[in-house]
């Protein structure tokens, strides 16, 4: 067996896993560097949390090792993962980052959950989310902020912070997210990754029953990781229907197998979406970086074209606000929150939520058929639409939110997260792509957005995206 130097120069899952294949390093050998790896700089990040021992991930690595006669089959088989504090794990706790829930000890697993330890992974705890999962910027009463590898005084973004922070410093190879306002496409930006946010029903969960029937699904289960390669290979063993939700479905081909052709890559569509004639405030490097990426795709024979949407954001943002509100109101029924419990993002939630009468909803859902058929209007003529994905760079960890951005106040605590709603609303897959580092060395992505249920064709042309700027190739020296 080799020595843990090798997997150094080994970051990406799939390769990870060939080197496990090929008895280039045992799964043992592979949980110690990454228990070596947590015990030197999850200090510094504060991006995994509730852990489990080594001893006790040993333990199951051996039970796994004697139950399993066909391990080759096990597409995951020893790679240590954690998941993300929202989701249950038989065994650990699920506190949602709130101090209450600290003892929540889940009694049985999430179906994500059950395909990924069905697929051999090893579950060593989980990665840390703001409070309830809500707002950009990960940090709670319960565990604290999540720092940035690129620069520990800035956040990881969030709400899948603690994964994006945990991946890009090489404590875990890949992650689960989930994102109903950006919340893997934010943190995979801040931290030069690649994060999905698929059409919901792709990675199926457990409904909440309190859902209201005439609200569309707004969030989703979704995944970051180094590499187009690595989501694909993930997202197959993730995705496909499940009885418990009944808007699973499954494809009829593998995100691992699909690759696009040059011929292909250069008959491909990009409508740049810019800032949505001003409307959205964007500092103005974040446009300078995007628009430097889709002039080099132009360069590679891909078609790109600026256009404004013929309908008014205003309505878009507005009929989001009615939507997430409603949404969540409903779901915080089922914890009976007392006002101790709350903080400023639930509190403005339940505030806004618990006043939406039928004809608020009515009139929300009005503006998103209008937006949905401006954008399928948009689809006939482009394969895929394109935005910055987040307003503002990584700002300081100890900031709740960004008050103002180019001078301009935000309404909301989630109004600089506003770029993201576009394919949130209207349940549509994106990925955030790695645009590169700024002049202060920060990262940056954009969302390639495609039409419902396109998700593979995504994915595919994500991976020619890498194979183009080799975006895995830039890491954080900290950590490296």
């Amino acid at each position: 067996m080799s020595s843990h130097k090798n997997i150094m120069e080994k970051h990406s899952l799939k390769e990870i896993i060939g080197l496990l294949k090929d008895r280039k390093i045992s799964e043992k050998e592979l949980l110690q560097h990454y228990f070596s790896r947590i015990n030197k700089f999850n200090p510094s990040l504060n991006a995994l949390v509730s852990l489990r021992s080594i001893d006790e991930v040993l333990n199951d690595l051996e039970n796994l090792k004697r139950c399993s006669m066909q391990k080759k089959t096990k597409s995951l088989f020893g790679i240590p993962l954690a998941v993300k504090d929202l989701i249950d794990v038989k065994g650990l706790p699920t506190t949602y980052g709130v101090p209450k829930y600290k003892n929540n000890v889940a009694k049985k697993n999430s179906i994500i959950v059950d395909r990924l330890i069905d697929s051999g992974a090893l579950i060593i705890g989980k990665t840390n989310t703001p409070e309830w999962g809500l707002g950009s910027q990960t940090f709670n009463r319960a565990f604290g902020a999540t720092a940035n590898p690129y620069d520990v005084s800035k956040t990881a973004g969030g709400s899948s912070g603690g994964a994006a922070a945990s991946i890009a410093a090489d404590l875990i190879p890949i992650a689960d997210g989930s994102d109903m306002m950006g919340s893997c496409r934010n943190p995979a930006a801040y931290c030069n990754l690649y994060g999905f946010r698929p059409t919901p029903g792709l990675i199926p969960e457990e409904r909440s029953k309190t859902r209201h029937k005439k609200l569309p699904i707004l969030s989703t289960l979704g995944a970051l990781a180094k590499t187009p390669e690595d989501l694909a290979y993930f997202l197959d063993i993730v995705s496909g229907s499940h009885k418990s939700d009944p808007f699973s479905f499954d494809l009829d081909c593998s995100f691992d197998d699909v690759y696009l052709s040059d011929d292909k890559v250069h008959e491909r569509k990009i409508a740049w979406l810019n800032d949505l004639g001003g409307y959205y405030q964007v500092e103005e490097e974040i446009l300078k970086q995007c628009r430097k990426t889709l002039f080099s795709l132009a360069q590679n024979k891909v078609i790109v074209e600026e256009i404004e949407p013929e309908a008014d954001p205003y309505y878009l943002s507005n009929s989001w606000k009615i939507l997430r509100s409603k949404s969540l109101y409903d779901e915080f029924l089922n914890y009976n929150l007392s006002s101790d419990e709350k903080i400023l993002t639930v509190d403005w939630e339940i505030k806004n939520g618990q006043v939406v009468k039928d004809t608020d909803l009515e009139e929300a859902l009005v503006w998103r058929s209008l937006w949905e058929n401006k954008v399928n209007s948009i689809f006939k003529k482009y394969d895929y639409l394109a935005l910055p994905v987040a307003q503002v760079y990584p700002f300081n960890k100890d900031v709740p939110y960004p008050s103002n951005i180019n001078g301009k106040q935000m309404e909301t605590y989630h109004q600089w997260m506003d770029i993201v709603v576009l394919s949130s609303i209207l349940g549509l897959p994106t990925i955030s792509v790695p645009v590169g580092l700024n002049r202060n060395g920060l990262p940056m992505g954009m969302q390639i957005i495609g039409k419902r249920k396109s998700d593979i064709d995504l994915i595919a042309f994500a991976k020619k995206y890498e194979t183009i700027f080799s975006c895995s190739e830039i890491v954080p020296q900290k950590f490296n």
